[in-house]
């Protein structure tokens, strides 16, 4: 497995792993901690593990956690999707920079999302799993939300969204999200 930094994204990677197939498929690793610590990041504050099930088009995001944030892991382990990472931290010298990705059940690339950067996806299969390695316990109270469409961040989804959570379509825009987190 090997670790890349993200340019856009400051303190983002990208993990690749090293597939070995065969006949009867592939075996890989999807999660190394000698690799992640080869990079810095410590292993084992991640402490919760998700999977999501989408269908295409799909829309999920931009979400991310306020407070200390959440830092995350994630792996589309079947299917594919279009995967969007943006820096929302005001002291990163990526500051609204943003990273796409298209992540695979024929890759498993994992995307390492710091702390304080909104993250979102679109499925691009008739089903996409996704996996989550998160670095603390969920808290809804912390949930924040950005227009997957806003204007100012121009993400470039590939299809028409066919699907999303109420909260994600009566999400704020990010001018909002930011005049918020101000007070």
């Amino acid at each position: 497995m090997k670790a890349t930094e993200v340019p856009e994204i400051s303190g983002a990677y990208l993990f690749e792993p090293t597939p070995h197939a065969d006949e009867r498929g592939f075996f890989c690793r999807t999660f190394d901690a000698d690799v992640i610590r080869s990079v810095g990041l410590a292993p084992d504050t991640f402490v919760q593990d998700s999977l999501s099930r989408s269908v295409r088009g799909v829309l999920r995001g931009l979400h991310l956690r306020s407070g200390a944030g959440e830092a995350k892991l994630v792996r589309c382990s079947y299917g594919r999707i279009f995967d969007v990472v943006v820096d929302l931290r005001p002291d990163s010298p990526t500051y609204l920079g943003r990273a796409f990705f298209e992540l695979s059940g024929e890759t498993q690339l994992t995307v390492y999302i710091p702390a304080g950067c909104a993250h979102g996806f679109q499925a691009l299969t008739e089903t996409a799993d996704i996996s989550y390695r998160i670095d603390r316990p969920h808290d809804p109270s912390e949930d924040v939300t950005i227009a997957f469409d806003d204007p100012e961040l121009a993400i470039p989804w590939p299809l028409p969204a066919t699907s999303m959570s109420q909260r994600d379509r009566e999400a704020p825009s990010l001018a909002e999200v930011l005049k918020q987190k101000e007070r």
